[in-house]
């Protein structure tokens, strides 16, 4: 067998192993996003807060899809720009939503959650921190290294950070500003995530949001 045929029966062979993992997971078609919710800007920030209990009730689909556009979707279609400054504008950083039935990740040009392997991993998320696990959604941030063109993992991972930062603060204001509650994170069992979410070396997991209603 020649190698570019070898190389493309492996490719086949990942995207049908990926398809089993995911399987009995559907993409979730999101909202078009509601710009006019929510609390002024300084009223947001006036009530913001962190809160490390949630109820465990699953995210009504107007609040997940809003959640997800105002921490990193496109608010300018016709240049694919995001809510979010980024490292020159390289947009490094993935949305991974785990949830009670699976991990989907935001695709904010379609404006869909793709499945990414069905199971509650927000254990994972959780460790030690037993009430992130009722959390309804946890946001995962995670960076893809190979985005930011500076030699030094340090410096890489700095920026990395600086981009999950201001993602994560758009998340704390959406949530102050509709009544959800949520609290940035860097605790999280990056190795096992890893495998879970079946992540290229070069990915790398910055911060989470767990995301959910306050008691």
């Amino acid at each position: 067998m020649k190698i570019e045929h070898f190389a493309v029966v492996l490719s086949l062979i990942s995207v049908f192993c990926m398809s089993l993992f995911a399987d009995g997971l559907s993409p979730v078609k999101l909202n078009a996003p509601d710009r006019d919710r929510g609390f002024s800007l300084t009223k947001s920030i006036s009530v913001r807060a962190s809160a490390r209990e949630w109820t465990g009730k699953a995210l009504e689909l107007k609040d997940l899809s809003d959640l997800l556009w105002c921490a990193f979707g496109i608010n300018r279609p016709e240049k694919s720009m995001r809510t979010a400054p980024s490292y020159r504008d390289v947009q490094d950083i993935s949305l991974y939503v785990v949830m009670k039935e699976g991990t989907y990740i935001y695709d904010p040009k379609e404006n869909v959650l793709n499945p990414v392997t069905e199971g509650d991993f927000r254990p994972l998320c959780a460790m030690s921190q037993k009430s992130v696990e009722n959390a309804a959604a946890i946001v995962i941030l995670i960076s893809d290294l190979t985005k930011i063109n500076v030699k030094d993992k340090c410096e890489q991972v700095k920026w990395a950070a600086i981009d999950a930062g201001v993602i994560s603060e758009n998340i704390n204001l959406f949530c102050a500003a509709t009544g959800l509650v949520t609290v940035p994170r860097a605790t999280m069992d990056t190795e096992k995530l890893r495998v879970a979410l079946k992540l290229k070396e070069t990915q790398e997991p910055i911060m989470n949001n767990p995301v959910g209603y306050g008691k």
